[in-house]
């Protein structure tokens, strides 16, 4: 070995061995793997982190993949008009000017990679606008602003939620790990500048219950669930009864006492909805039905006191009714069945279809019981059938409409 050389130690005694110690002067002694004594596995909460880790990098990742494309086509649409009649295929290279010579041609050279080895799977992605960064995008847009301000109002705003993103971009692409606090900021950044560039997602259940970019994307794996809470109180939280029912067309609800509706929405409010055009249909349990008392004896609650309850509810919703000028508009039914869910299905009939769903347990009140949150509008999953064509499988906020008029069918109108 060369003078200067690292020299291993001799061996200590295993096969072919003498177990001397002894080393030439000068070389490194190394310590063998097995002293050092490191642990390969991970236990069970170094899985659970790192999952954790991976599912709110995925979720940033789809976020910032969905602006980084429509910044691309925003980009390719303002300058290659501007650029590629002059210069062709180099329009890119061209609108970087001097300044962007580094970075365009380093894009330009990832190219030429990928194209010599096979990476480019979709012709539609042999460009060099499709190699570029996020940070580069941005600095078209800010380079180019004159050109892009007819677009788009607030270059001020478009900068800071670009800054905001790009500091989830730097933890995602390096794979750190990503905070809470980072994935939600990135999440309303993502979605606000989406809107800024003219996503054309907008719809009128937006303001209930904004669609969610990763709902957009695997949503088909849960049918029409939008939303899972432990509880009522979590699910107010993220959706108020105020934005449920505010922009309701037609709301139909089913349940023992509807007191997410009763209890969190105000009578002078429901009037405003009933004259603003919403037709209620509202069925109760009936406060006199045997139904009734099995319930109070489920939950241990006194003899009488759950009948009270409903009855005041209803009383409530009849004084409603009372003061609007299409009382047809404000129906109350009662049913004796035994209560399976309790729903309130809000524009059942339209593309901005929302539903709030809970079954009845044993010995939990509705206030304590699990949430889902349905989306309508037809948004069950695709299924491929025979010769090729593809169907929509009902989800469950069809399947709960449904439960809904076959239990109003069989119901009786409060006078």
């Amino acid at each position: 070995m060369s003078s200067g050389g690292l020299e291993l130690p001799p061996g200590d005694g295993g096969p072919g061995g003498d177990g001397s110690t002894d080393a030439p002067p000068g070389a490194v002694s190394l310590v063998r793997p097995m002293e050092i004594g490191a642990e390969l596995d991970w236990g069970a909460e170094a899985w659970s982190e790192v999952r954790t880790r991976a599912r709110r990098a995925g979720r940033a990742y789809i976020w910032l993949n969905l602006v980084e494309q429509r910044l691309r086509a925003v980009v390719s649409a303002v300058l290659r008009p501007i650029y590629e009649p002059v210069h062709g295929e180099d329009w890119v290279i061209a609108a970087a000017g001097p300044a962007g010579q580094e970075w365009v041609q380093r894009a330009v050279a990832v190219r030429e990679v990928s194209r010599r080895k096979g990476y480019l799977l979709d012709p539609a992605d042999d460009n060099v606008v499709s190699f570029l960064t996020l940070p580069q995008l941005r600095e078209l847009l800010v380079q180019h602003w004159p050109c892009f301000e007819p677009y788009l109002d607030d270059r001020r705003e478009v900068e800071l939620v670009l800054d905001e993103l790009e500091v989830a971009r730097n933890v995602v692409s390096r794979n750190r790990a990503l905070s809470e606090t980072v994935l939600a900021q990135a999440e309303r950044a993502s979605a606000r500048l989406l809107e800024i560039l003219g996503s054309g997602t907008g719809s009128p259940s937006a303001d209930r219950l904004p669609i969610d970019a990763v709902e957009d994307l695997v949503g088909d794996r849960y049918a029409d669930v939008v939303g899972v809470h432990p509880d009522r109180v979590r699910l107010q939280r993220q959706l108020p009864a105020e934005d449920l029912f505010g922009n309701a067309r037609r709301l139909d609800a089913v349940g023992i006492g509807l007191n997410l509706l009763v209890q969190n929405y105000s009578g002078r409010r429901l009037v405003r909805l009933a004259e603003s055009g919403c037709r209620a249909r509202l069925l109760f349990l009936n406060p006199a039905s045997s139904a009734v008392r099995r319930r109070e004896r489920e939950l241990g609650l006194k003899k009488g006191e759950m009948s009270r309850s409903v009855e005041m509810n209803i009383l409530h919703m009849r004084r409603v009714r009372a003061r609007l000028r299409d009382p047809g508009a404000f129906e109350i039914h009662v049913f004796d069945e035994t209560p399976r869910f309790t729903a309130y299905l809000v524009n059942g009939d339209g593309a901005d279809g929302l539903a709030v769903v809970q079954s009845y347990l044993r010995k939990a009140r509705g206030m304590e019981a699990p949430v889902l949150v349905l989306r309508g509008g037809g948004r069950g999953r695709e299924v491929v059938r025979e010769g090729g064509a593809e169907e929509g499988e009902g989800g469950l906020f069809g399947t709960y409409r449904e439960e809904f008029e076959s239990v109003w069918a069989d119901s009786r109108p409060v006078s």
